[in-house]
């Protein structure tokens, strides 16, 4: 890099402009297009100068140099967009941003500005990309890159024919446009065909045009096809082998898909060469934490924990992943060729590393292929979370993808993933939530036809959330219409490359505007009682806890019973039927208290605490199973930092024989570490001889003996087993 700010003091060798290096890039001629730039480092024009640096790679250099330039041409809001646009290559969105922003205020509706913000905004995949890319078209018609930047991101979208389209577009005001001719090859790769046609126009103009390979590369990264899009940025670095924009993206993909050595050493190479993005320092930064996890190997099924809730969460994560496997074996007819490997994060930052750069995600759960990576309970708060839930989710998208070769529209593979999860336990999913029911209220659910935009390119907040409900209801319509044959027939179709529109019309029988007016008919039938209770809830809901505050117990129970019936999947802290719960417990009718609170057990409480009060309430009444079943739902929520539950569940399993239960409970609160370490062995021990562990239940009672040698019970037990 010194070297080549020192070229600065070379006179300039020849008349070069910058217009003749990027011809030579343009056309594949690196080496004359290197040779140029290094020649126009020379030059006495600041802006020429950034240019130069930027092109070969001196990015500190080039930043100085842009600043200088923008200080001599206050005025010319190019320099600044350019200077924008090497920040928005290495991920400075926010500097890149405001350079755009300045152009603007320079050139009202600059397009090249407006160019720059729409690859900002589709970089976090937000709907105003498209808005600003036609905005620069309508300002300048010749602008052939925004076609491209069109096509692309209705590639994006699985909106094929609108690519076609635009990228068609561009080559008619542009033939030699190079990313529109391998927009047109990316959609031939999207279909299996192999776009020969596409690639011998644009390797006729040039031969190297890596960065379109990347571009290819990271549209098969979104559409899911993450194999295809490892194979294309190598193509894209044997093109071009500086290209270190592809060299980080082909690290972070195979990082995504456990191929950790090669991912590695990649991402080692970008960082050495100051490429050093988010998505590199964070990737390894998190490799770097893999030294604190630990990896079980039970053959088809691998689950990589952090060392310090290993011990905890192996045996419910163990039981849950087993018991997936075997459902979705059976129900998509489909044995997987290679193990599936879980990843639980403690950390919620280090499990964002996973998703970063991948649009309509979860903020749980991902899944690439074959691996699954997700939160911890231990990383969210108490009552937020349900992991099991996400787990089935996730592990509902392996066998899908697995079943079409990673060829399915993003709303289907969604939908039957909220599907599942709710299929395997009506507690378990998401309940209908208040952003949910506005945008009902609002109509803003999308037409079957285009509802993938809505995860891809949401065009409110929210929308995400909200495209996740509507594609599960729609499967589980489909699913009450004609069962589940036929959407695992619907899935091979999408397997084979058919498009929404085509298959939800073979297979359901109806024209998509049919489809959606059926639809939204029957989820009208469903929600529509709590969509239109949802404004006297609202009204309520504050007079509720200020009732509660005051104790006004039987006004409380007035409010709150209607409250219930008005919207009944509101299980959020705070729910009414925490309140009416409290309110009959204050009045000592204790029954009415349990009768509601096992209601909004069975809607989907997740919160701890709630669930104790229920467990403690039934157990008063006798009913220990029933308790026993209450606190067990905790473990599939937060199962972690507390040992008090554990033991109480412990108990109460083993109070009714359930005796590999109570083991498992009774192990839970030795993994937690608790203080009475003696009573905690002692109790495991009791849990193991019942279970008729013989074997184990006497080294646990020696353990317990080890940490307390005076503790009598535990000597007895001792006895008792020998």
């Amino acid at each position: 890099m010194r070297a080549l700010a020192a070229l600065c003091a070379v006179p300039l060798l020849g008349a070069v402009t910058l217009e003749e290096c990027r011809e030579h890039k343009r056309r594949g001629r690196n080496i004359e297009a290197k040779d140029c730039f290094v020649q126009l480092v020379s030059s006495r024009d600041a802006y020429l100068q950034a240019e130069a640096f930027w092109a070969l790679g001196d990015y500190s250099t080039a930043n100085e140099r842009f600043r200088s330039a923008v200080a001599t041409k206050p005025k010319d809001p190019l320099v600044r967009v350019r200077w924008g646009r090497m920040y928005l290559e290495r991920g400075q969105r926010k500097e890149a941003g405001e350079l755009f922003s300045e152009a603007l205020e320079i050139q009202n509706d600059f397009p090249h500005a407006l160019i720059g913000l729409g690859y900002l905004a589709s970089s976090n995949f937000e709907s105003k990309a498209v808005e600003l890319a036609e905005k620069a078209l309508n300002k300048d018609p010749k602008l052939y890159e925004a076609r491209e930047m069109l096509a692309r991101f209705a590639l994006e979208e699985y909106n094929e024919k609108r690519a076609m389209e635009e990228a068609d577009k561009a080559l008619a005001i542009s033939p030699e446009a190079l990313d529109a001719l391998m927009l047109r090859a990316t959609i031939e790769w999207l279909n299996e065909r192999d776009g020969k046609q596409w690639i011998q126009r644009l390797e006729k103009i040039n031969p190297n045009y890596g960065e379109g390979y990347s571009m290819a590369a990271g549209i098969l990264v979104i559409n899911r096809r993450y194999e295809e899009g490892i194979e294309l940025y190598r193509k894209a670095l044997s093109k071009t082998p500086e290209l270190l924009s592809a060299k980080a993206e082909l690290g972070v993909n195979l990082m995504r898909l456990g191929h950790e050595v090669e991912a590695r050493k990649l991402l080692e190479e970008c960082y050495e060469a100051h490429w050093r993005t988010a998505a590199v320092t964070n990737t390894l930064t998190l490799m770097d934490s893999y030294k604190n996890f630990v990896i079980f190997n039970q053959g088809r099924i691998i689950l990589r924990v952090h060392k310090k809730e290993a011990e905890l969460l192996r045996p419910y994560f163990e039981a849950e992943l087993e018991r997936a496997v075997n459902t979705f074996e059976k129900k998509y007819k489909l044995i997987l060729d290679r193990p599936v490997q879980l990843e639980v994060y403690p950390d919620h930052e280090d499990f964002a590393v996973r998703t970063m750069g991948l649009p309509g995600l979860g903020a749980l759960g991902v899944t690439f292929g074959y691996v699954v990576a997700m939160d911890s309970p231990s990383g969210r708060q108490p009552g937020t979370f349900h992991w099991a839930s996400t787990l089935w989710h996730e592990l509902s998208h392996v066998y899908a993808l697995a079943a079409t070769k990673h060829r399915v529209p993003r709303w289907f593979t969604e939908g039957l993933a909220v599907h599942e999860e709710t299929a395997v336990n009506k507690e378990w999913g998401d309940r209908l939530d208040p952003t949910t029911i506005q945008a009902i209220k609002d109509k803003k659910l999308l037409p079957i036809a285009t509802l993938d935009r809505g995860f891809v390119r949401p065009s409110y907040p929210q929308q995400v959330v909200v495209s996740y409900f509507q594609a599960g209801k729609i499967c589980d319509f489909i699913h009450e219409k004609h069962g589940w044959d036929r959407l695992l027939a619907m899935l091979h179709a999408f397997g084979k490359g058919r498009p929404t529109v085509e298959v939800v019309e073979e297979f359901t029988g109806l024209k998509h505007e049919e489809f959606d007016k059926q639809f939204l008919a029957w989820l009208d039938a469903k929600t529509g009682e709590q969509v239109k209770g949802f404004d006297a809830w609202r009204k309520s809901i504050r007079l509720a806890n200020e009732l509660r505050k005051a104790k006004k117990w039987d006004e409380l129970i007035a409010t709150a019973e209607p409250m219930v019936k008005q919207y009944p999947d509101h299980v959020e802290p705070g729910s009414a039927y925490e309140a009416l719960a409290e309110a009959y417990e204050e009045k000592g009718e204790k029954s009415k208290a349990v009768s509601v609170l096992e209601s909004y057990a069975k809607t989907g409480g997740r919160s701890p605490s709630t669930l104790k009060k229920l467990a403690k309430l039934l157990e008063e009444s006798g009913k220990v199973r029933q308790a026993a079943e209450a606190l067990e739902r905790i473990n599939f929520v937060y199962p972690v930092k507390d040992y008090e539950y554990h033991q109480k569940q412990g108990e109460l399993w083993l109070a009714i024989h359930e005796n590999a239960k109570a083991v498992r409970e009774f192990a839970a609160v030795v993994a937690l570490n608790p203080v009475d370490a003696g009573g905690s062995y002692y109790n495991l021990a009791r849990a193991y001889r019942a279970a008729g562990q013989l074997d184990k239940a006497r080294d646990t009672i020696l353990l317990s003996l080890e940490a307390v040698p005076s503790f009598r019970p535990a000597q007895k037990l001792l006895l008792e087993l020998q």
